[in-house]
Formats: C-alpha cells, sequence, structure tokens
C-alpha cells in the first residue's frame, strides 16, 4: 500500500510557530502553536510520525531559512513559500496564525504554491556580508549629506576646483574652525561620523575579498567571468552571484531579467496593450547593480586599464560576450536617446537587456567550472 503523504503548514513568527495539517483525505486540522527552538520542532516532527510522509512549508520572512535546516536536517521535506505567490481568497477578511497555516497546508497539498530558491549557508553568509556592505554605503551617504548640508547652512564653501569627498575636500573641511562652540562641536561630530563609515565600508570591502578567496571553485570562476562586463567590478560580482547562487537554475535571460523586477508591467484586453512602469517585484538588489552599471554603456565601446586588468585569465568565449554587450547596449542608449526617451528610463532598458549578458556570462562560467572539475 502505498504510503499517505502528510501536508504540514507553518506559520513562523519570532517566538512562536502556529502548525496546522492537511490530511490526503482531505481534513485540514490545526495542531496549535508551538515555540519557535529547535527542541520544541524536534519534537512535532516525532510527534507526526515518518519523515517520508511528511511535507512541511512556511513563507519566507524575516526569520530567515533557519527553520528549513532544522527542518531538512531532521529528513522533513520542507519548502519556503513566496509570499506574494500564495493563492488567497479575496472574501476572506480574517487572518490569523492559526487560519494562516491552514491555509499554507491545504494549498501545499493542491501544489498552488510557488517555492522560492534557498541558499546554503555559506552562500547566505556571503549574501549577508554584502548586504551589509550596501547598508554600511547607504549610511555614509547618510553622514556625507548631513555634513554637507551643515557646511552650506552655515556659509562655508570649499576652494575653486575642489571636488567633494575627495582627499583635498575632507582636507579642507579638517582645517575649518567655528568661532561658536557648539558649531564647532557639530563639524567634528559629523567628521568623525564620516571617517567612520569610510573605515566602516573599507572594512567590509576587505571581508569580501577575503571570503573570495575562500569560495568555491565554481563562484569564483563566475566572479572572475562577470567582472569582464563593463561597470561591474570585483564588488558587483559578488553581488550579483550572491543574490543569485547557481545563475542555471534560470532556464532563460528573460527569466532572470523577470527575476529582478525589471520588466514592464502590463494592462492588455483584447485589442487593447498597454505597457506601464517596471514591476519591481523582483530582487532589489540585483535591479540595483544592473541599472547602476548600464550607465558605463552611454560611453563608445571601448577597454580600458581597469577592465583589461579584470579581464586578465578569463576565458575568450567570456571576453567575446562582453564585447559584443558594448556595441549592443550602446547601440540601445544611442537609439533610444536619439528617439526622444527619458534618459532614466534609457538606463532601465539597457539594465535591463544588460542582465541577459549577465546570465549568458554565468551559463559560461559554470559549465566552463563543470568542465575543469570534470577533467
Amino acid at each position: 500500500m502505498k504510503e499517505k503523504v502528510r501536508f504540514l503548514g507553518l506559520d513562523v513568527h519570532a517566538e512562536t510557530i502556529a502548525v496546522a495539517i492537511a490530511e490526503p483525505e482531505g481534513e485540514v486540522r490545526s495542531l496549535g502553536t508551538i515555540a519557535n527552538r529547535e527542541e520544541s520542532i524536534r519534537k512535532l516532527v516525532k510527534k507526526l510520525g515518518p519523515v517520508e510522509q511528511l511535507r512541511a512549508c512556511y513563507e519566507a520572512g524575516p526569520t530567515g531559512y533557519v527553520l528549513y535546516w532544522q527542518l531538512t536536517k531532521l529528513g522533513v521535506d520542507c519548502a519556503v513559500i513566496a509570499p506574494t505567490l500564495a493563492p488567497m481568497k479575496a472574501s476572506d477578511r480574517v487572518k490569523t496564525d492559526r487560519r494562516d497555516a491552514e491555509r499554507l497546508a491545504r494549498s501545499h497539498r493542491a501544489g498552488d504554491l510557488t517555492a522560492v530558491w534557498v541558499p546554503d549557508a555559506g552562500s547566505e553568509a556571503l549574501r549577508d556580508l554584502v548586504r551589509g556592505r550596501e547598508a554600511a554605503k547607504q549610511d555614509q551617504l547618510r553622514a556625507r549629506h548631513r555634513l554637507g548640508k551643515f557646511l552650506l547652512r552655515s556659509g562655508q564653501r570649499p576652494p575653486m576646483g575642489i571636488k567633494a569627498w575627495t582627499q583635498a575636500h575632507l582636507t579642507w573641511v579638517r582645517q575649518l574652525h567655528y568661532a561658536q562652540p557648539a558649531q564647532e562641536a557639530t563639524r567634528l561630530d559629523y567628521l568623525h561620523e564620516v571617517d567612520h563609515m569610510a573605515e566602516r565600508v573599507l572594512r567590509l570591502e576587505q571581508a569580501i575579498s577575503d571570503t573570495i578567496k575562500t569560495a568555491s571553485p565554481a563562484m569564483q570562476e563566475v566572479i572572475r567571468g562577470l567582472q569582464a562586463l563593463r561597470g561591474i567590478a570585483q564588488v558587483s560580482a559578488v553581488t550579483i552571484v550572491a543574490e543569485l547562487g547557481n545563475i542555471t537554475r534560470f532556464e532563460s535571460a528573460p527569466q532572470l531579467m523577470g527575476y529582478s523586477g525589471a520588466v514592464p508591467s502590463e494592462d492588455s484586453s483584447g485589442k487593447r496593450k498597454q505597457r506601464g512602469a517596471i514591476t519591481k517585484t523582483g530582487n532589489a538588489h540585483l535591479r540595483r547593480i544592473a541599472v547602476e552599471a548600464a550607465w558605463s554603456y552611454r560611453l563608445r565601446p571601448c577597454v580600458g586599464p581597469a577592465l583589461r586588468k579584470r579581464q586578465e585569465g578569463v576565458p575568450e568565449e567570456i571576453k567575446e560576450i562582453a564585447w559584443k554587450a558594448q556595441h549592443r547596449l550602446h547601440k540601445r542608449y544611442a537609439r533610444l536617446a536619439a528617439a526622444g526617451k527619458d534618459q532614466r528610463k534609457i538606463i532601465t532598458a539597457v539594465g535591463r537587456e544588460l542582465l541577459g549578458f549577465i546570465w549568458a556570462i554565468g551559463i559560461q562560467a559554470e559549465a566552463s567550472s563543470q568542465q575543469k572539475r570534470a577533467a
């Protein structure tokens, strides 16, 4: 007799987990609430019987993938669900933890849920580091804005020819002195914060470089390959790899573009076709990197000293893809600019197409890594 599979729905919070189970015969019932602790989860799994008959799921959220790793370690087949893609009745206006757990169990049994990619511990650690550096850059920008606006309010202007936030500019700020003790204390505090943020960014970037050296050969191969593209240096390449994981999990370039949320929204019916702004329903970190790199393709195709150095040791096939990207994306930028399109929309369109070349290089680099391991 074929074993009956039971489907477990988990509504996860920081301290508690609401549990529901969908029996194969059709009954869906709540099992109550347990503490979000490893021992409580182990007891629950032991109570429910053979792990081979359990299929668990919960929605992705701020608690991360710890519960996924705990359940898989116990032998339970677990899926982390995309919350925005979970089906919900429009008329359902009552939302509780118990009902959410039952809904997850019922939908999981019906096969209506969409699972997200779950990174391994190493990939998750690298992604945390990259996002920490991104947060540090944002804090650095805020600190600079505070100091800059303070200088502007107090009538201080740097000498002609000095660009903002260069070494010469910071030297000028350090040499300033205010007659009012309160203003002088404010200047010193804002300047200290700017210096602190700069040190923090450098420290995290060094940590990223050290982590790459200990990464798997496959990951290193993809990072080197992506740096062959114009506008994508080491930090950008690491960010892409950390956010995507295995690029081969995307079957096509348009699928990767959709994952980034850089594709235009559409509201068409019958003969009417209407497209709007990009959906932004995707990975914002990946989308930001692509759009930032797209600004480089305003310029004519060339290989400068920095790009030439990044391309050292990169396979010729990847270099050809990167060179093709320069020509194609520059032509696209020029064509849209000549048509009078808004520059921000042009850069977004170029960034979306750049993701296609990122996909192509990622596929090529991962295939090259597999060939080296086989040899």
